[in-house]
């Protein structure tokens, strides 16, 4: 059926077919002079209503979402962030001035750092073992690195959070090192552009400043050896709470 008429009956159900039509299109006339069509960005239609938002308005929103406080919960929040370098996503708060931020994505990055620095910018409030993801990190950049300079097309570039001395059939609830608010990081490249989606098991408002700049520095970082640029950055959400008074995070 014509695309147009469907989507004067029903918009969003055309949605597919036009983006159907429209690689058609693209290819036919690329074959007719003689190139490969130019791949373009391969997002699903939905990913186009996805909101697109800074750091500092994803933090301002999810904080309003959850103003109520305590056990309440948002489930299933999803946005997106188009520049991630880290000193665009770098959002300072009370809780996380710019050096507590730097300090905790040293400390994930599996940098090195001081007694001093520890001393000063360590705070329980800030996150403890559920966001202390430092173990084997390096290891794991590298293998990310070394799958996308392989194949720049992998889907298996990933940078997995949890379990990191244990496997998952040994999951307890209780440990709250198993039960990493950041669950896993896929990253890939498309349109030349390298590009990542975070799947959080849970993200404490508060705590998103810390999250986001650990995220970008490590993207900058893999960028930087595959001399790609970075690209667009998509935040899931399982559930969605305000700050460390909700319980059973």
């Amino acid at each position: 059926q014509d695309p147009i008429a469907i989507m004067l009956r029903s918009p969003m159900a055309a949605v597919p077919r036009l983006l159907s039509a429209t690689a058609r299109l693209t290819a036919t006339t690329a074959k007719k002079i003689g190139i490969a069509p130019a791949r373009s960005f391969a997002w699903t239609p939905q990913h186009h209503a996805f909101p697109r938002r800074t750091a500092a308005e994803l933090y301002a929103e999810i904080r309003d979402l959850t103003k109520e406080g305590g056990d309440f919960t948002i489930h299933n929040y999803v946005a997106v962030i188009e520049d991630m370098r880290p000193e665009a996503v770098l959002v300072e708060t009370e809780l996380f001035p710019r050096g507590a931020i730097e300090f905790y994505t040293a400390k994930n990055m599996g940098w090195d750092f001081t007694q001093e620095e520890y001393d000063e910018w360590f705070m329980l409030e800030r996150g403890g073992d559920q966001g202390d993801y430092r173990e084997g990190m390096q290891a794991k950049i590298a293998n990310v690195v070394d799958c996308l300079r392989t194949h720049s097309h992998s889907k298996r570039a990933i940078i997995p959070i949890p379990f990191n001395s244990e496997g998952s059939e040994n999951v307890d609830w209780n440990d709250a090192g198993q039960t990493k608010c950041c669950r896993e990081l896929h990253v890939y490249i498309e349109d030349g552009k390298l590009c990542c989606t975070g799947f959080l098991r849970v993200q404490n408002a508060t705590i998103f400043p810390k999250n986001i700049h650990f995220f970008a520095t490590l993207l900058e970082h893999v960028s930087k050896e595959l001399n790609v640029p970075m690209g667009e950055y998509t935040h899931f959400i399982s559930s969605l709470c305000h700050d460390r008074s909700a319980t059973q995070c």
